[in-house]
């Protein structure tokens, strides 16, 4: 299978572990309101459609009735404050995107978090200008799984869909790689389980950071050549 010229990544759950300090947001939010924050654990669950879609899961999870646009400001407002508090990048990942940067394989960031939230995010990984794009939700597109985001990376780049692979670790990922036309590698180390990403129709799924290079064709090449002069 040909290398592709465009890597799309999600974000949270994919290049980032991100979920301590949504978890955190999340439970100001709640207790603010009165009501019982779900746990860590939990949360990991609820990310990946959106942080409206997130409140509104919490709000379930505590069996409370209450309107999840009420809360968004404040979780996007406590959020923003401590952005990148224990949030982490996985292992391997920074050393993959460099690999992808030195062979010319371009690579963009498209996730339902909040745009500006996710531009933050990678500027304090340090990682921002490894992405010739970053969409997130309130960047004028619908969320994933619709394409139109992705088609718009790509019309840009003058790239067709064969010549792209979707990266990420939810359904919303595979579900747009099937939509957009392009292969997906769905990641294991994320919030997803692995059969339910297989399930889906995950075109692969990777475990590490090292299959995802060769999943990419981004792996270390090791020459067998001698050394000496």
């Amino acid at each position: 299978m040909s290398k592709p010229q465009m890597v799309i990544f999600d974000l949270d759950g994919t290049l980032v572990d991100s979920a301590p300090d949504i978890a955190r947001a999340v439970a100001v939010t709640l207790r603010e309101a009165g009501v019982a924050p779900p746990s860590l654990d939990a949360v990991r669950t609820m990310v990946g459609d959106g942080a409206r879609a997130l409140i509104a899961r919490a709000l379930v999870a505590a069996g409370v009735e209450r309107d999840a646009d009420a809360l968004l400001a404040r979780f996007v407002a406590h959020y923003a404050d401590g952005l990148c508090v224990d949030s982490r990048l996985y292992e391997g990942v920074a050393e993959l995107l460099e690999r992808l940067r030195a062979d010319g394989v371009a690579a963009a960031v498209l996730t339902n978090k909040p745009g500006e939230l996710a531009r933050g995010l990678l500027s304090r990984l340090g990682i921002a200008a490894t992405f010739t794009a970053v969409v997130g939700d309130g960047d004028g597109f619908p969320r994933k799984p619709d394409p139109a985001a992705a088609r718009a990376l790509l019309e840009r780049a003058k790239l067709a869909p064969a010549q792209a692979v979707v990266v990420g670790d939810g359904l919303p990922d595979v579900q747009l790689a099937q939509a957009l036309g392009t292969r997906s590698v769905a990641v294991a180390w994320g919030y997803v389980a692995p059969e339910r990403l297989r399930a889906a129709g995950a075109s692969s799924v990777v475990s590490t950071a090292g299959e995802l290079a060769e999943a990419l064709g981004a792996a270390e090449q090791r020459h067998q050549t001698g050394q000496g002069g």
